[in-house]
């Protein structure tokens, strides 16, 4: 069940529910630090603890996006059973100030997803060393964008393609984005697609994921300027198809 509008950013309600599911599916907590008192947690399946080939799910590196943590617990909520036996490593809001209080940025003003590479930053720390005990076949990285016309992907993947396949799912409830340049990069229809990280560019999660060895990785965008239930659903059904559901 979707938040009120009001509540779209209500982390305490987010964190309830949360609670809820790791209790059900037996998830374990791995602490990423404190955010101005608000925890960070990533949550792990049994099977991904004992090394099994994990998709890693996270969402809420930017606080003033506020689809990507409500579609990833509905898309818990709804896997149960999956999340009960099969490897999966999550991160449900890492950003919880911006989230609560409804901006791009994390307590000290940063953007945090160009500071995954940091070694000053202690969440960014935690969260390396968490991953490199782990193995990560797929990660995919939630987000919203201002200035989107529809839904798009940037994938990172020298192996299967899953972008397109996944907008055709997202495509019912939020068309693709139909611009051939996005963020300044060439895009065919809703896909921005690379083999390789690009030079120059250190700091955002899905880069660095690949870095620590994930096979691939999926950066979902939706408009985030459209109403919030439809933006959590096309978020939810991407997680659908990109996840084997």
């Amino acid at each position: 069940m979707l938040p009120a509008k009001h509540s779209a950013h209500d982390f305490k309600k987010l964190m309830e529910r949360w609670q809820a599911v790791s209790k059900h599916a037996r998830l374990a907590g791995v602490p990423l630090g404190d955010a101005n008192g608000l925890p960070v947690w990533g949550l792990e399946t049994k099977s991904a603890a004992d090394g099994e080939s994990a998709i890693y799910l996270s969402a809420g590196v930017h606080g003033d996006e506020a689809a990507g943590p409500w579609a990833l617990i509905e898309w818990a909520e709804s896997n149960l059973p999956r999340l009960k036996t099969e490897p999966f490593l999550l991160v449900p809001c890492f950003n919880p100030v911006g989230f609560t209080h409804n901006t791009r940025v994390d307590g000290e003003g940063l953007d945090m997803n160009r500071r995954f590479h940091s070694r000053k930053a202690r969440h960014m720390t935690l969260w390396t060393q968490w991953l490199k005990a782990r193995y990560i076949r797929l990660g995919v990285c939630l987000h919203e964008d201002y200035d989107a016309l529809g839904c798009y992907v940037y994938e990172l993947t020298a192996s299967i393609s899953r972008a397109d396949r996944a907008l055709k799912e997202t495509e019912m409830i939020i068309p693709r984005d139909p611009r051939r340049t996005i963020e300044g990069m060439a895009a065919k229809r809703g896909v921005i697609q690379r083999e390789r990280i690009p030079k120059g560019i250190k700091g955002p999660e899905a880069l660095v994921l690949t870095k620590l060895g994930c096979e691939s990785t999926l950066t979902f965008e939706t408009p985030s300027e459209l109403a919030l239930g439809l933006r959590v659903a096309a978020q939810k059904r991407f997680l659908e198809a990109v996840c084997g559901v």
